[in-house]
């Protein structure tokens, strides 16, 4: 009885030998990983846009856009605690929509899993002014002055800025513009040398007028909507404002000059010696050879809720 006891005790040690000194004990698989991209918005052109990565763990991530990787956040550390997060410092090479994206590596692979972040859409803002340097563009659009359409005398009202209207009604696009190569000069009819406005459909460039508007002076094109041959296209109004500077030789440039400081009239005069101070001015230079006239282009990029629109008229 003693003998088999004793085999019985042999063969458990025996066991439990196997398991704690010549085998490896088991161990749980690595846990999923997740990441999830945030930010991305800012403006093109601008300073540096922040992308935001939150791991579910410790770790590094690569930030991507477009498939191609973020140069300076090829691998970027979480935080330590949570919440485990990576900031991507991006400088954009264009606006519009990009895709996002991001892969992440943990800190201790034996516990966690890599991880790739969901495709993360952004949109990269770029000026709603004219973006071709160097006339930079603005325009409205405003109801004609007086009653168009058949809603005037309840939507009628003249000099409204809208981006809405309704077939009957006449649009006045309204356009102000500054050239960068005359120091910043207004373009007006002086050193414009065309100026028109195309709209989808329309066979003929709406041409673009510089005037007096009540006080203040500005440049107009019309579009008269209506029954045919007028403008009846129902839904966004695609258009484009184009601005084509004057050749110039004279350019006004910004400079500085010593001028007197003055008190109460007189000259300051301290130490014997009269105070100057230096102050800007534009003077006018002659340009040799003769400057080309820049070219301005403006299309709408806001978005399509508040693009131009046209409407039917509602029914009663």
């Amino acid at each position: 009885m003693k003998r088999k006891n004793s085999i019985a005790t042999i063969s458990a040690l025996a066991l439990l030998g196997g398991i704690f000194m010549g085998g490896t004990p088991a161990q749980a698989a690595p846990a999923a990983s997740t990441l999830v991209l945030s930010g991305g918005n800012g403006v093109f052109g601008l300073a540096p846009i922040t992308i935001n990565a939150t791991a579910s763990s410790a770790g590094s991530v690569k930030f991507y856009a477009r498939g191609v990787g973020i140069v300076g956040c090829e691998s970027v550390p979480t935080t330590t605690t949570a919440p485990f997060v990576a900031k991507c410092a991006w400088l954009p090479a264009t606006s519009g929509p990009i895709a996002l994206g991001a892969s992440f590596t943990p800190t201790d692979p034996a516990a966690f899993e890599p991880a790739e972040a969901p495709a993360f859409n952004v949109k990269v803002g770029v000026p709603v002014q004219g973006i071709v340097s160097p006339i930079h563009i603005y325009v409205d659009t405003i109801l004609a002055t007086g009653s168009t359409g058949v809603l005037a005398p309840r939507f009628g009202v003249g000099c409204t800025i809208a981006s809405e209207f309704i077939v009957g009604q006449t649009i006045v696009f309204r356009i102000y513009a500054n050239n960068a190569d005359q120091g910043g000069a207004v373009m007006d009819s002086s050193n414009t040398a065309k100026a028109f406005v195309e709209v989808a459909g329309v066979k003929d460039p709406l041409p673009m007028t510089y005037g007096n508007h009540s006080g203040v002076a500005f440049w107009t094109a019309v579009l008269k909507t209506g029954a045919a041959p007028l403008y009846n296209t129902l839904g966004v109004i695609s258009y484009k404002v184009t601005m084509i500077a004057k050749d110039t030789n004279t350019m006004k440039v910004l400079s500085t000059k010593m001028v007197a400081v003055l008190v109460d009239g007189k000259r300051l005069v301290e130490d014997g010696k009269p105070v100057y101070e230096r102050v800007s001015y534009y003077r006018t230079v002659k340009v040799s050879p003769v400057l080309k006239g820049a070219t301005g282009t403006w299309s709408s990029n806001f978005t399509d809720t508040s693009k131009l629109t046209l409407y039917a008229v509602p029914k009663a």
